[in-house]
């Protein structure tokens, strides 16, 4: 045992046996596993993405705008 909880979870058939093909992984629970592990891992892609384009903008101040001289 890995230490780790577990959830047992019904999916639909059909949708698992989608999700083995898709996959290209014969068991239902492997399958399953690396979709959620997939979604995981794009999730925090995305957020190390929006963080590195948020950056510039925090450390940068904004400038002051001035009134037209003239």
């Amino acid at each position: 045992m890995t230490g780790r909880a577990k959830v047992d979870i019904s999916l639909d058939a059909e949708l698992v046996v989608e999700v083995m093909v898709l996959a290209g992984v014969g068991s239902p629970q492997d399958a399953v596993e690396a979709v959620v592990r997939d979604y995981i891992a794009r999730g925090h892609r995305t957020e190390a993405r929006v963080t590195v384009q948020d950056e510039p903008r925090r450390r940068e101040p904004d400038p002051v705008q001035q009134p037209p001289q003239g």
